[in-house]
């Protein structure tokens, strides 16, 4: 919901709220260019040696007048001809030509109206609306982004145009928040919404009917400071009945010409003093400096529209064009989709092709936008759902859960559940689950048992399309043909072998990095931006399954680094622990951010064996801030397959390794890496207690036997590895 509040103002409104945001920057110059150009008055000058002087240099004088800059501004009749001046104070005397800056005047008339009067004014204020929405919406979701407001300035990670999109939200929101706020007051202002007018001073029946009084003998005008000062109007000099009339930053007051006595006075309203202030945090009149930081809080804008316009074209972008799909309210099929890369779409493109194919009028939509009041027609729902990280919801599928668990009631059409994932993970299809979990619970009828998908497997999802098809009453075939993501040429340029003598072969490649072109490196795709923990892919020649290492390196390492050990009949491992420096594979990257040390001076225990310790070393090699990490690692034998012996020690001799605690399978006094844990406890605890996360990579039996020495050390604590993960401080890369 407040991702749809913000995405589609700015969408709809985005060039006129750049207008805006513009127009109003360059407006803040104004005032401040005002304040260092106008003669200032000194502190202790009165309203009454102000006016003496103006009135000595121009006798005809009608009017003064200070803007908030300091300016003062003085309008006579000479000979029946107008003049005005900006004054300097000291002298009385003009300095400058009292003309308004005719750009100054265009720009403020754009800004206001575009020049529409009263109806450009309503469409800039459906401008500030917007902004105003943008705000709100972009600071809660900033919040959330970065795990709460107290975490404001936490770093951030993703691609480079969400990144410098978010840098750019957290600098500039509150000035956004405080200019869209006052620029609606101020329209509702103008438009005469508010009660800020101020009741004129009330004036005795008896004015003395004379003229004459010296300037000086005025109590009132003696009593105010030019600091204070916005306008001093003379009499009409015919008028022996007419008053001076005094407006400071307190109230309006009328003297008597005559006899300089103050005839009346009237202060501020509440209104006129919030309206006052209201206008000076807009436009900066009173507070330049403050104007300029608004200015620069605007400037923001356009960027930040640019940035959410590639986010929202590029999430297009991995989201199939599905050709024919019905409209919502007509559909007899409603397809929800849950993806993080884009994969599950394709499937759900295929799904829909053979639907439409069949007969049927079929929707399909991501899960985010469930709502069965916008599907009135639908006969059957069918959710396809991948799993982020540890069973997370991925992009697609945010909210999905919610929006389940507020339904009064769930809808007649019955729902079939297909969840896409890697067996080899621990969490295989755990989000596609709970939601099956999540529908049974609320009584949601079921159309099929809840199946699954793995690893993109064509064959199974054929299956489960026939079984589709048994269910609806016709023959239903599902030829999906899997997408081949978009691949670099790796070229392997070192390798070192590990675990021939323990009969486990291994491997460290170090790969050269790809070409770039100057769209990747601006846009942050591909091979531009990875770190340590993020998965590298390889299309295996003459496979059609992808197959995924861990990352032991990042990008600012300048070379791509996997640690690999050949299984029998493997053939992705053989291929890659037989390749000889020169040779080449076809790779991608895919983000794994549930798997990063995130760039702080929290503590950490990281846990690996075997291959695991690729992720690992990736993460101790980054740490420049010399932060706390206490290495676990388990290895068969230190002769044979000790990976990155060499690294460990220099990285503990430079602070970037704190310790260091091995574990030996095969030897003497065979033990494992759980075992190390238990041998080390009082430390691994004392760090647990600061706040340490704990990180683990490696083989699934080995995540099972370290969870359970885990939860045995920390039940005094009343911790336990579950309350660690739901806080993120415990996650595991397994396969």
């Amino acid at each position: 919901m407040i991702r749809a509040l913000h995405r589609w103002p700015g969408l709809l409104a985005l060039a006129l709220v750049t207008l805006l945001a513009v127009s109003g920057a360059a407006l803040s110059v104004f005032p401040a260019a005002e304040r260092l150009a106008a003669p200032q008055a000194d502190e202790d000058m009165s309203v009454a040696d102000l006016a003496t002087r103006i009135q000595s240099a121009y006798p005809g004088v009608e009017q003064i007048k200070r803007s908030p800059s300091g300016r003062i501004t003085a309008y006579w009749f000479d000979g029946g001809a107008p003049g005005s001046a900006v004054i300097d104070p000291a002298t009385g005397t003009g300095v400058a030509s009292a003309d308004p800056n005719p750009f100054e005047r265009w720009l403020t008339n754009l800004h206001r109206s575009l020049f529409l009067d009263d109806s450009g004014r309503l469409l800039m204020a459906a401008g500030a609306v917007a902004m105003l929405v943008l705000a709100v919406s972009g600071f809660l979701l900033v919040a959330r982004r970065v795990g709460g407001w107290r975490r404001w300035l936490a770093p951030l990670r993703g691609p480079l145009a969400a990144r410098v999109h978010v840098e750019l939200a957290r600098g500039a929101v509150l000035g956004l928040l405080l200019s869209s706020a006052t620029a609606l007051w101020m329209t509702a202002s103008t438009f005469g919404f508010l009660p800020d007018q101020g009741a004129p001073p009330e004036l005795p029946s008896a004015v003395s009917g004379r003229a004459g009084a010296l300037l000086a003998s005025m109590p009132l005008l003696t009593a105010t400071p030019v600091s204070a000062l916005r306008e001093l109007s003379f009499p009409y000099p015919e008028d022996a009945t007419d008053v001076f009339t005094l407006k400071t930053d307190d109230g309006v007051g009328c003297i008597d010409q005559g006899t300089g006595a103050t005839l009346g006075w009237s202060g501020l309203s509440g209104w006129e003093r919030v309206s006052e202030t209201v206008y000076m945090l807009h436009t900066g009149q009173g507070a330049s400096l403050l104007g300029l930081l608004l200015g620069l809080t605007a400037l923001a804008v356009p960027a930040m529209g640019a940035t959410g316009l590639f986010i929202w074209l590029a999430g297009r972008a991995r989201r199939p064009r599905i050709r024919g799909n019905a409209a919502p309210g007509r559909a007899e099929t409603i397809i929800l989709v849950g993806s993080e890369g884009g994969s599950s779409w394709g499937f759900a493109a295929t799904l829909h092709a053979a639907l439409t194919r069949a007969g049927q009028r079929v929707h399909a939509a991501p899960m985010s936008g469930f709502d069965p009041a916008r599907f009135s027609g639908a006969r059957r729902y069918l959710v396809l759902a991948a799993t982020y990280g540890d069973g997370g919801a991925p992009a697609s599928a945010k909210g999905f859960l919610d929006r389940l668990a507020r339904l009064s009631a769930v809808p007649d059409a019955p729902l079939a559940v297909l969840g896409f994932g890697d067996r080899s993970f621990p969490a295989f299809c755990a989000y596609a689950r709970s939601v099956a979990a999540a529908a049974e619970s609320k009584g949601w009828r079921l159309l099929l048992p809840f199946e699954t998908v793995d690893r993109q497997s064509p064959q199974e999802f054929a299956r489960w399309g026939r079984a589709l098809g048994e269910a609806l009453g016709t023959a239903l075939e599902l030829d999906h043909q899997p997408v081949r993501p978009e691949t670099s040429a790796l070229t392997l340029v070192s390798r070192r072998d590990y675990g021939h003598d323990v009969q486990a072969p291994t491997a460290i490649l170090r790969f050269a990095l790809p070409r770039l072109s100057v769209w990747q490196r601006l846009t942050g795709q591909g091979f531009a931006r990875f770190e340590a923990g993020d998965l590298l892919g390889i299309v295996p020649e003459g496979s059609p399954i992808l197959r995924f290492y861990s990352l032991a390196s990042g990008r600012r390492d300048g070379f791509v680094e996997i640690v690999v050990r050949r299984h029998v009949g493997g053939i992705c491992s053989s291929a890659l622990t037989t390749l000889e420096p020169g040779g080449t594979v076809a790779a991608f990257i895919r983000r794994n951010p549930g798997f990063h040390a995130a760039r702080d001076r929290t503590p950490l225990i990281l846990i690996g064996a075997g291959t695991g310790i690729g992720p690992l070393a990736g993460f101790i090699r980054a740490n420049g801030s010399r932060r706390p990490i206490h290495l676990f690692f388990g290895m068969r034998h230190p002769d044979s397959d000790f990976l990155y012996r060499e690294e460990l020690q220099g990285w503990a001799a430079g602070g970037r390794l704190r310790h260091l605690s091995t574990a030996v399978s095969r030897g003497a006094r065979p033990h494992y890496v759980q075992d190390a844990l238990v041998a080390d406890q009082l430390e691994v605890v004392r760090a647990i207690r600061k706040g340490a996360r704990v990180m683990v990579c490696g083989g699934r039996q080995m995540a099972a036997g370290v969870a359970e020495a885990m939860t045995r050390m920390l039940e005094p604590l009343g911790l336990s590895p579950e309350v660690l993960k739901a806080e993120g401080r415990y996650v595991e890369d397994v396969y």
